[in-house]
């Protein structure tokens, strides 16, 4: 979700509430694009978190303390001598704009009363925190922004500071009806593209959203809609933007399988199947918390990415390896051609003269004439002695191979398995027991000597059911293997997904016949903690744990079972309660 400006319209509205006559209290500049304006208000002390990063700018209010640098940076410096203790007289957005003013009211040296205008603007790459005076001169900013940099706009001390008007588009909150039908429902493109490329403010997701309330696909041609569809359209884009002005928000993250996917100030209609809702009480909680989870998934993205590189290496290497050793096995198909050769020789060769280079024979087993090839350098017997030769080697090639090709499989599948876990891992100390996975199989080398830091032990999933029975899924192979054979007794149930890589899922049954509905919320766990969840449905193979027997000096979690039951599942787990 881009942080457009109907986002920063719901957080001008709470900054007017909690900041607006209050005073700032401390300025910190934990990064080089980031500062914390610690402020007293009719709500007490609030931090504002403000990012002017490139790649992921925001604004909200947080309770999280960050640690500062040792020396102040000179724009933090410069904030402090200025509005160390400033009051806030005004905050407001120009239009619908990415950009949010906060007009500020201090005493200079001299005892005078004096205006400035902090300025942060949320506009992705182009993300700035600019400070000016009461005539609109910037003081200094964040980042500098030379001509070099950009031909439309510089941001350096002393220029004048204005918001660029590059692209043309229109103020939403001053459209009317007719307007929207004259600039947007007239333009050659799809609706959803041409309601975010007319407007201001107006992310790409918003547009998609108006289009749904208005039951219209935003993937249409404008040209393609009737005039009471037109209407229509107008009308539910002025019903939103009447909510905006009037303060009229509701914050709401949308998730999918537990996980954010988008975010809005107001309820997303056109996310429906599979996605749930959660409201929040302001549009600063929502983002802390959409922050604070997308950053534990990049995080965790980012110290997996070692351990993802040596399994995929590794499982690129043994998948050229299996199909270097079918080709091989493919070769020794020949070998009993051979041996009836060699055969054949022996049968009728011993009228043939030296020197012969072939000769014709019945084959026996067919009952058709075949040609042999004979080396003139050889006599028949020689010849004969020669192909059996070959026939024996190819055949001893043939059992060595076909032992490679099961090693190489299991190994593909081990590898697959932990790839799968890898994207199943939450945590740091998920990812400890992948990598002691690894490490004891040679995949990475042990290093001995060196303190490890200790990690907390990981745990498996544990899910309740509707009907109140327990539910445990192991988020790796060592994790899978405790939990079927040390956890799980013989009368629970054993849930896996069919012929994948996926999670051993245990119901603990109390030796009592299980439900139907807990069958099926069991089967749905091991569709999702498997390498299908991105399929609607996945088969499931199900049986009672005392059923399912350890592979004979097979890999952790690799097991075998010769009887089960089987159910269809959708990888969809959101209504199930985790523990």
């Amino acid at each position: 979700m881009a942080f457009d400006g109907i986002t920063i319209a719901c957080l001008a509205a709470e900054l007017k509430d909690s900041l607006l006559g209050g005073r700032i209290h401390k300025i910190a500049q934990p990064e080089t694009d980031e500062l914390i304006l610690t402020c007293r208000g009719n709500q007490g002390v609030k931090k504002l978190l403000i990012s002017a990063s490139a790649s992921l700018p925001y604004l909200y209010f947080t309770e999280q303390n960050k640690p500062n640098p040792l020396s102040a940076p000179a724009f933090c410096m410069l904030l402090r001598k200025h509005i160390g203790s400033a009051r806030i007289t005004g905050i407001t957005q120009p239009g619908l704009e990415r950009v949010l003013f906060i007009d500020l009211e201090h005493l200079n040296e001299m005892g005078d009363l004096c205006q400035k205008r902090l300025i942060i603007e949320i506009m992705g790459k182009h993300s700035n925190i600019i400070f000016c005076d009461q005539d609109g001169k910037i003081l200094d900013s964040i980042k500098h922004v030379s001509s070099h940099m950009s031909s439309v706009r510089e941001v350096l001390p002393g220029r004048e500071y204005f918001i660029p008007k590059t692209q043309d588009k229109l103020d939403p909150l001053e459209l009317s009806e007719k307007d929207l039908l004259t600039q947007v429902c007239t333009r050659p493109m799809e609706i959803g593209k041409a309601l975010y490329g007319t407007c201001t403010g107006i992310s790409p997701t918003m547009a998609n959203e108006i289009c749904h309330r208005a039951s219209i696909d935003s993937a249409a041609i404008v040209q393609s809609l009737t005039e009471n569809e037109k209407l229509h359209l107008c009308h539910t884009f002025l019903r939103l933007m009447e909510q905006i002005k009037n303060g009229e928000f509701s914050p709401h993250m949308i998730c999918r399988d537990k996980e954010p996917v988008e975010y809005g100030a107001f309820p997303m209609s056109q996310y429906r199947d599979g996605y749930t809702q959660e409201a929040f009480s302001s549009m600063s909680r929502l983002l802390e918390t959409w922050y604070a989870s997308k950053s534990t998934i990049t995080r965790i993205r980012q110290k997996s990415a070692d351990l993802r590189k040596i399994v995929q290496t590794a499982l690129d290497r043994n998948r050229k390896k299996y199909q270097l050793q079918q080709k091989q096995l493919k070769d020794t198909s020949k070998k009993d051609r051979y041996k009836v050769y060699g055969e054949l020789i022996n049968a009728y060769g011993y009228g043939l003269k030296e020197g012969c280079k072939s000769f014709t024979a019945l084959n026996y087993y067919t009952n058709e004439e075949i040609q042999i090839p004979l080396d003139a350098d050889f006599t028949p017997a020689e010849n004969a002695k020669r192909y059996f030769a070959r026939y024996n080697k190819l055949k001893r090639t043939e059992e060595a191979l076909n032992q490679q090709i099961q090693e190489t499989s299991l190994e593909i599948l081990h590898l697959e398995s932990i790839q799968t876990a890898l994207d199943i891992a939450l945590q740091e100390n998920d990812l400890a027991q992948i990598k002691e996975e690894l490490t004891d199989y040679g995949y990475i080398r042990r290093r001995y000597g060196k303190k490890q830091k200790t990690q907390g032990r990981s745990k498996p999933f544990h899910y309740i059911s509707s009907d109140g029975y327990h539910m445990y899924v192991g988020k790796n192979n060592f994790q899978n293997e405790e939990l079927t054979f040390k956890v799980a007794s013989g009368n629970d149930w054993w849930f896996h997904a069919k012929q994948m890589p996926g999670s051993h899922v245990i119901v603990k049954s109390n030796n009592e016949e299980l439900p139907d509905r807990t069958f099926e919320e069991a089967g749905q766990l091991a569709a999702y903690y498997s390498s299908g969840r991105n399929a609607p449905k996945v088969e499931i193979d199900y049986i009672q744990k005392k059923h399912v027997k350890k592979t004979p000096g097979g890999k952790p979690g690799f097991v075998i079972y010769h009887t089960n039951y089987s159910l269809v599942a959708a990888p969809d787990i959101s209504h199930i309660k985790e523990e």
